[in-house]
């Protein structure tokens, strides 16, 4: 059985039991109640492994710190029991693809900022600094007396820092690690079980969460890591982080890359043909438009837009 095809109604089973499970109050009966249900069929099982692997058992995240951070998220928005079993059950159904990272999707819906797929934001810190948030990105904003501390959620944000009056660090946590900055201009970005830092101006620190172990990134160089490791810094040409400026900048790059971030700032789907995949292309592409990019490609390239519906889309070979 496919278990992208589970019956609703089991995954919400899954959803019920699972906080229950979690709760503090579960007796040995319920245990045993547990091990029966996903004991009755194929299906059930595999709603119930589907529930373990979103609320992080095999990854860095315990269970149960997952369903108190529901939980956390359910209060902050009034939620009831039924509501947020509700939102779980719709995780649920979303499958366990993309659950790698520390931070759990629900944060995303209850984050200080966030903005919509295609939509950027701008915006000014109590100190002074400013955020200015890519497509689809969800941040928490953490000023005290000690720090000032900016978490990245998810999707990306560009930093530009000011001196601080008090001399606290600032700091951006992504699920990977931290970017301490020193006087500086940086972009931040994750990529699934991966944080990317971008120097365009000063000096950055990169710590792994897991790893006792720093770099420190000059301007012009950029840095990816998880989060017991780090791979070496590399250079890169500032003038190709456009996206501020509603551009993509592409330097010889793969079209399926191209349009790898092209569907960033678009709903839907976005195929690459195979045969096409490798195709090199240079240019300027508009994200605040990406029907007109998408229409530059065809015109320019030896490419076909196929469309099946207004959300989905297929970049082929012409023939």
């Amino acid at each position: 059985m496919n278990s992208s095809m589970i019956n609703p109604q089991i995954l919400g089973e899954a959803a019920d039991w699972l906080v229950q499970l979690h709760s503090g109050t579960a007796t040995p009966a319920d245990h045993q109640a547990i091990v029966q249900w996903r004991s009755r069929s194929l299906e059930h099982a595999q709603a119930w492994q589907r529930a373990e692997v979103l609320l992080g058992e095999f990854r860095s995240v315990p269970a149960s710190l997952a369903i108190q951070t529901l939980q956390r998220a359910a209060r902050k928005e009034g939620l009831s029991r039924r509501q947020m079993l509700t939102r779980l059950g719709l995780l649920l159904l979303a499958g366990p693809v993309g659950i790698a990272s520390q931070h759990l999707p629900w944060q995303q819906w209850t984050a200080d900022q966030r903005t919509a797929v295609g939509e950027q934001k701008s915006l000014q810190l109590p100190d002074g600094s400013q955020l200015l948030l890519n497509t689809d990105s969800a941040v928490d904003i953490a000023f005290n007396p000690r720090e000032r501390r900016v978490m990245l959620l998810n999707g990306e944000m560009l930093v530009s820092t000011t001196t601080d009056s008090t001399a606290r660090p600032f700091i951006v946590e992504t699920p990977q690690g931290t970017a301490r900055a020193l006087g500086t201009r940086f972009c931040v970005r994750t990529e699934g079980s991966t944080s990317r830092v971008s120097v365009l101006e000063g000096q950055v620190v990169v710590t792994p969460q897991l790893l006792q172990q720093s770099t420190t990134l000059n301007a012009g160089e950029r840095q990816r890591f998880k989060l017991t490791r780090f791979d070496a810094p590399e250079h890169f040409d500032i003038a190709t982080i456009s996206w501020d400026k509603g551009m993509l900048l592409a330097n010889n790059m793969r079209l399926d890359e191209l349009l790898g971030e092209l569907s960033r700032y678009r709903s839907g789907v976005l195929r690459c043909h195979p045969d096409v995949a490798a195709l090199r292309v240079s240019g300027a592409f508009s994200l605040r438009d990406t029907d007109a990019s998408l229409r530059l490609l065809s015109d320019t390239l030896p490419l076909n837009i196929s469309r099946m519906t207004r959300y989905w889309l297929s970049v082929e070979p012409r023939v």
